[in-house]
């Protein structure tokens, strides 16, 4: 019973915090009016995860505490998506078409016109793409050896909201497969946030 409660606490925590999860990343965007050091191949890959594990937990009738952080971050996606487009003067026909295309897809899975089980195939496809998509991210900050418009704030919220998940999942439903993607997430989220730091404190010992 303890135990419940504290899952539904650090869900409610986890909630919370995912609601300005993005906003860190977005108004650093904002300030430079650059993309630069900002993946989009990452963006992309970790937006398909995102929209796989929303509609996986919503077509399973799982508990709204126990996901409901990504409908909140997903909005975030799609505004740091945009940006990142706009200051890369990438918004063109084709970007508005894959567009138009992704929310036609994403509406029929919650809507479950394509059916459930292809998001129970697709789910453990998901925590690879996650992975990935922070490794990308990871690998473009080192690339340049420089995080000016990384956001270490964001990827401590997202260590730190993946790791809440981690227990509350364990005490929900105990599925392997989304634990396994917590626990891989927080330690690659940690990663590019220490990488952030480090190269933004390198630079300011340069100036």
């Amino acid at each position: 019973m303890l135990l419940q409660q504290l899952a539904d606490l650090l869900s409610l925590i986890t909630i919370g915090m995912c609601f300005v999860l993005k906003i860190p990343q977005i108004l650093n965007l904002l300030s430079a009016k650059s993309a630069d050091q900002i993946s989009l191949t990452s963006l992309l890959l970790e937006l398909t995860s995102y929209t796989v594990t929303t509609n996986y937990n919503y077509t399973n009738d799982y508990s709204v505490l126990s996901y409901l952080e990504y409908p909140i971050i997903l909005i975030q996606e799609y505004i740091l998506i945009f940006l990142v487009l706009k200051y890369s003067n990438k918004i063109n026909k084709f970007s508005i078409l894959v567009t138009v295309l992704y929310f036609a897809i994403s509406a029929s899975f919650a809507l479950q016109f394509i059916p459930k089980v292809v998001l129970m195939f697709l789910e453990p496809m998901s925590t690879p793409i996650s992975a990935s998509s922070k490794v990308i991210q990871l690998h473009a900050i080192v690339r340049a050896k420089n995080a000016d418009t990384v956001s270490p704030i964001t990827w401590f919220i997202s260590a730190f909201t993946n790791l809440t998940r981690v227990f509350t999942i364990w005490m929900d439903s105990t599925d392997l497969l989304l634990l396994g993607k917590f626990i891989i997430s927080f330690s690659l989220s940690s990663s590019i946030m220490f990488a952030a730091i480090y190269y933004r404190s390198k630079r300011v010992k340069q100036d």
